[in-house]
């Protein structure tokens, strides 16, 4: 089987009430991890930087347009690996995660307009200190745990 490299972007985006954006994916459309919480994301496109890609891929999941607020990056030690079919072959994709934090410092969560877009079919915002509390992506999971977060 052949191997791509994707290097995806995503945001662990916060609102003014210390809340973080979840979603879910809707596993019959490709998502890797059924019924699990994760951060919005997705791969760059070529040509782009990692910053014109999360705000592209913020807005399609989730259509909030982040480009007025600080991507500062969290972290960049993720790695993953996923079978994906691209153009009709099967191919394992190793990816390597780039997250960013972005503070939406003039909203609490109940004051963003999230428009679910692309593969996600729900969310949710939940507080920092309950993430322990939610089943999370094995990914996001150990990323929350590096941050201590969980």
């Amino acid at each position: 089987m052949k191997t791509i490299h994707r290097d995806i972007v995503s945001a662990v985006i916060f609102s003014k009430d210390n809340k973080i954006l979840m979603g879910k994916k809707d596993s019959s459309k490709g998502g890797v991890y059924n019924d699990c919480w994760h951060i919005p994301g997705g791969g760059i496109d070529n040509g782009e930087d990692m910053i014109t890609a999360l705000g592209r891929e913020v807005l399609e999941e989730v259509g909030i347009d982040i480009s007025s607020y600080k991507a500062e990056l969290l972290d960049d030690l993720g790695r993953g690996e996923s079978v994906k079919t691209v153009n009709g072959e099967d191919v394992n994709c190793e990816m390597t995660f780039n997250v960013f934090r972005v503070d939406i410092s003039d909203k609490n969560a109940n004051e963003i307009k999230v428009m679910l877009n692309d593969d996600l079919v729900e969310y949710t915002w939940i507080p920092s200190s309950e993430l322990s509390e939610f089943k999370l992506t094995p990914p996001s999971i150990t990323l929350f745990t590096r941050l201590g977060m969980l």
